[in-house]
């Protein structure tokens, strides 16, 4: 019998390979996202020196979302990261997804973010 392959472990061997090529520098951190069942995370992380300078998530009070799983939360998720790491002056960053695939909620923070002034 044929089991269905876990699709977390399969994410995570894929995010494993990409994080192999791809770091976050001072002047060009990286953005990470993480997405749960129920939420959708993102921070920007020089690595450096091992410091996450900004981030957001539906977890955070000031957004007032009514559902926190879906494109619409994620989008606000990348307007707010956005807006933070231009406060902190940065300005370019290189993009981690995660191993998901960019699409849907991954994609909206995405162009959420290069809209509110992040170049990726």
């Amino acid at each position: 019998m044929i089991t269905k392959p876990d699709k977390n472990k399969v994410r995570k061997k894929r995010h494993t390979r990409v994080r192999a090529k791809l770091s976050g520098t001072t002047t060009r951190p990286r953005l990470n996202v993480y997405r749960s069942n129920k939420n959708i995370y993102a921070q920007l992380i020089d690595d450096t020196k091992g410091v996450t300078l900004a981030s957001a998530s539906t977890l955070d009070k000031d957004l007032n979302l009514e559902s926190n799983s879906n494109i619409e939360a994620a989008q606000k998720v990348g307007e707010l990261v956005a807006k933070r790491a231009v406060e902190k002056g940065v300005k370019a960053v290189v993009f981690d997804r995660g191993g998901y695939l960019y699409h849907g909620r991954i994609k909206a923070l995405a162009e959420a973010a290069r809209e509110n002034g992040l170049e990726f």
